[in-house]
């Protein structure tokens, strides 16, 4: 979008945080870069440029606003939407990848080289690798800064840098202030002992009621709990385990995180911000939904749902096995005993929290006779395990989401219904569409929709690319504890 010049400037002069994300203005006469909805007065159109990310602003040597703090705006719902390769990067940069594996590990996953990579990223976002990396980097040291007592070389180190002279150079150029100045500027914040809290920001409207209440209606005790007005659940991460309390505010999501090794902190604010979906662009999403009239009261009527989604995709894919063909309650148990059986334990102080879900490697050892499934569910769950664990099916961020189904498919148990659901909430593909769900099929025959599963499916394209925000739409007409708040 940066390109379309007259656009952008429009966006800036009526202070549309919509566009949040989607792009950065640039001040020539200030080097200042802010986000689209600064609520400083827009400087002249001569004096604007724009650019696509933070990092390409900050290579051109802009500054970030110390009003809008646009380091911090929602993420680009293009990453989310997309499944090309920049698209792949960018959700592997954003969960630590470049900071954990270098470049060459980016490239790898991604199955290009390392020039590949470099050139399509800078072609289209302004900034390589590296310049996203320290980019994100940079944040996290701010957050570290303004909502931990952490001594700055701790900082420094937690966030990902070499070296604390790289670090403070990093933070003045950004921020142009230095680390001891910008925790003062923040003054004495209530803390939570051993806890880093902030908040996530998301573009307007967002509706919690579908999305809080399907993670509560569906949470595996132990795992995930709904307490005192908010959702937690325990994190499995690369350099160890935490614990996210995220709860719904009208104009942002609180997010506060125990985490047992502070480097894991952007890898964490990533996967919440995923498992919320807060980087979806709600205004395009149910305009293209309102095209079609009979979808068109449901999204008037409660616009700017989410897709629920995961922190774990094989967590996901393990669970809509046990949730075939059985009750929400069912799969909970189910789940439930699977944890407390081959789950790693944790402390909670602040809750009743007991287990990180088990990893694939763990469940492959498993005996499939200590299962309380049916035979052929007991196949479908061992030979997923041991498909995930061996690396010969992967569901991780940058998967291809075709590729994925193929191989989902291929499996024994598999159908159209958990492969779509997989699709949905673990790959994140913002076009998965359940069919055959039962509760989609009731809501169509109710709305007028073609019920069979291969006409809804042909009379759906109109929804595409949205097609898995249609199904919140859909499912949100049935009276299921999954659309409502738990009190």
């Amino acid at each position: 979008m940066h390109t379309d010049t007259e656009r952008c400037v429009r966006a800036v002069q009526s202070k549309d945080a919509r566009f949040d994300g989607w792009f950065f203005t640039a001040v020539l006469t200030t080097r200042i870069y802010c986000r689209p909805s600064c609520p400083v007065v827009p400087p002249k159109v001569a004096n604007m440029t724009f650019y696509p990310s933070a990092a390409a602003c900050q290579q051109a040597g802009f500054r970030a606003c110390k009003r809008c703090r646009p380091d911090t705006s929602p993420g680009s719902p293009e990453w989310n939407a997309r499944a090309d390769a920049v698209a792949r990067a960018m959700r592997l940069i954003g969960d630590g990848v470049v900071d954990r594996e270098g470049v060459p590990g980016l490239a790898a996953r991604l199955g290009y080289s390392t020039r590949q990579i470099e050139r399509q990223l800078l072609a289209e976002l302004g900034a390589g690798p590296l310049a996203l990396a320290r980019a994100q980097r940079a944040q996290t040291a701010r957050l570290l800064i303004e909502t931990t007592p952490l001594p700055m070389a701790d900082v420094a180190f937690a966030a990902g840098f070499s070296s604390v002279r790289t670090f403070n150079d990093t933070v003045r150029e950004v921020f142009a202030l230095s680390p001891g100045e910008l925790r003062s500027r923040r003054g004495k914040q209530p803390r939570t002992p051993g806890a880093i809290s902030l908040r996530l920001p998301f573009r307007a409207p967002l509706n919690p009621t579908n999305l809080f209440g399907h993670l509560a209606a569906t949470a595996i005790p132990g795992v995930e709990e709904w307490r005192d007005g908010a959702y937690r659940r325990t994190l499995s991460l690369p350099y160890g385990h935490g614990i996210a309390t995220l709860t719904p505010w009208p104009d942002h999501i609180g997010c506060l995180l125990s985490l047992t090794d502070l480097r894991d902190l952007t890898i964490a604010i990533s996967r919440c911000r995923r498992l919320l979906d807060l980087d979806a662009d709600p205004v395009a999403i149910d305009d293209q939904l309102r095209t079609d009239p009979l979808l068109a009261p449901l999204v008037d009527k409660a616009p700017g749902r989410r897709v629920p989604r995961t922190t774990d995709a094989a967590e996901f894919a393990v669970r809509a096995v046990l949730g075939q063909q059985v009750s929400t309650a069912a799969a909970r148990t189910h789940a439930a005993r699977l944890v407390t059986a081959h789950g790693t334990p944790v402390d909670d102080p602040a809750g009743g929290l007991t287990h990180l879900f088990p990893d694939p490697d763990r469940l492959a050892a498993l005996d499939p006779e200590s299962l309380a499934l049916p035979r052929s569910r007991r196949t479908t769950l061992t030979t997923l395990v041991s498909s995930l664990a061996d690396g010969s099916l992967r569901l991780d961020i940058d998967s291809d989401w075709d590729q994925a189904r193929s191989r989902l498919m291929a499996l024994p148990g598999f159908g159209p219904w958990t492969v779509e659901v997989i699709a949905m909430r673990a790959l994140g593909d913002p076009d998965a569409f359940l069919a055959t769900d039962l509760g989609v099929r009731r809501a169509a025959r109710e709305l007028g929709l073609p019920s069979t599963p291969a006409a809804f499916t042909a009379r759906a394209a109109a929804w595409r690319p949205w097609r898995a925000y249609a199904v919140q739409y859909l499912w949100a007409t049935d009276d299921h504890p999954i659309n409502n708040l738990p009190a």
